[in-house]
Order: structure tokens, then sequence, then C-alpha cells
């Protein structure tokens, strides 16, 4: 399915993956990954209030406007594959079948690395519980006994991406990725959105945040290097080394 360089996200919502780890997407696509995005749902209920105010709007219709502005935002960032499995939202449930689905693609995938939310989201709880399916899922996946005879998955990193309100989230930030040669790419992902345009600023202004915290990380008066727009994650498992 993929080339020998690839990458998993995991979304709970149509758009999350924009907001919060497009400028990953969009770099690791630059340098030849092949980068999946399964969103486990459109956020049609409950991340959709801008549609939901036009008159004469019904599911459907919230539905394909979200997952035509998913593929447009896609397009933009490099995404190789965008997977939807429409499972509803507010609340997100996945039964036993809808998981097995999750460990088929992560199988199929063989991610170098993957993303998700952060594990507590107290604003958001199909956040915390799509991190929670990501993190089942990736065990399965990992098991022989599962369905044998298909390739089992080795130990991708799960990196936690930026929650909104990270000061009640629990997130702590271990990684900055610096997305400034793809800043224009997510940016134009961003604006495919339309549904949640209030967020479009939030956004660009956390980049430029984030972007402070890379330069200070990376040794700064002292010879940090110069970083416009960062991504910041939560890395969960070790890493494992030859030299520090």
């Amino acid at each position: 399915m993929t080339s020998d360089k690839t990458a998993l996200v995991i979304s709970a919502h149509a758009a999350d993956f924009v907001w919060r780890c497009g400028g990953a997407i969009a770099l690791h696509a630059d340098k030849g990954y092949d980068v999946t995005v399964l969103c486990l749902s459109f956020g049609e209920r409950g991340e959709s209030a801008k549609l939901w105010k036009q008159d004469g709007m019904t599911l459907d219709r919230v539905k394909a406007a979200r997952r035509a502005e998913a593929e447009r935002a896609a397009e933009c960032l490099g995404v190789h594959e965008l997977l939807c499995l429409d499972l509803g939202d507010y609340p997100l449930e996945l039964t036993r079948s809808d998981k097995d689905r999750v460990v088929e693609v992560i199988r199929a995938v063989q991610p170098c690395f993957m993303l998700s939310h952060s594990q507590y989201d107290p604003y958001n709880t199909d956040h915390m519980y799509a991190t929670q399916v990501a993190l089942e899922c990736r065990m399965i996946a990992q098991a022989w006994g599962h369905n044998p005879g298909e390739k089992v998955l080795g130990a991708p990193q799960l990196y936690l991406f930026e929650p909104h309100q990270t000061e009640q989230m629990g997130w702590k930030p271990d990684t900055f990725l610096d997305i400034t040669p793809v800043w224009d790419k997510k940016r134009a992902a961003i604006e495919c959105m339309q549904g949640q345009e209030h967020l479009w600023e939030y956004y660009t202004r956390v980049a430029i945040n984030r972007a402070n915290h890379f330069k200070r990380n990376s040794g700064g008066q002292s010879g940090g290097r110069d970083c416009k727009y960062a991504e910041g994650f939560q890395s969960i498992f070790p890493r494992t080394v030859d030299e520090l």
C-alpha cells in the first residue's frame, strides 16, 4: 500500500488534522513520506456550527460539506490517502468491528509514526476517545495472534498533537517541529475549513507561539535556529538511541 516511509494520523473529526498537525503532514509529504489521514467522523454534529446556522441544513448536507472541506485540505497538504469512516460524533463511539477496521488501516499503512489527540480533553471527549482508540488499535495491530498471517505492526511512536485548551488537558509537549517551509500549505488547508472560520487566526497564532518555543529550545539567543511557524507534540513512548 505504501512506501518505506509512512505516517498515520488518526483524527476524531474531519478538521482536526488540519489545525493540529497540518504542518507535520505537509512537511513529511515533502520529505517523501506517504501520510495517511484516518478521520473517524466528519464532526457533523458538534463541529459544524456555521453550517447548521444556514437555513434548511440537514445532516447529510453537513457531512457532504465537511467531506469536501477535508478533501480539499488534504490535497493542499499532500496527503497520500484520506480515509473517512463516518462513525458519527458527539459522541464518537466505535464498535469492536469499527476498531477492527482501524487495526486493518494501521497494519496496511505500517506507519513509521502516528499522530492523534491529547489523552485528556474535558471540553471534547471525542478527542481523548480517539486517542484511546489509537492506542488500543496500535496494541492490537502488534499482536501476532490477531488475524495470523498478516504483517504485524512494529513500535511506531504516537505523537499527541496540540489540543485547543492546553492548560486544561495535561498536554506537555516534548517535541517542536519547524513547519516554516510548509506554512503556506497549512494556511491554505486551514482556509478550506469554511465551517470553522473562527479558528483560522487562532491556529495561526498557535504556530507563531510554538515557533518561539522552537527557537528557545534550539539554543535561544546563543545560536538558536530561526523559526517562524512550528507545531508542538507530546510523545507517548520512550525513544531508543545509540548515542545522546
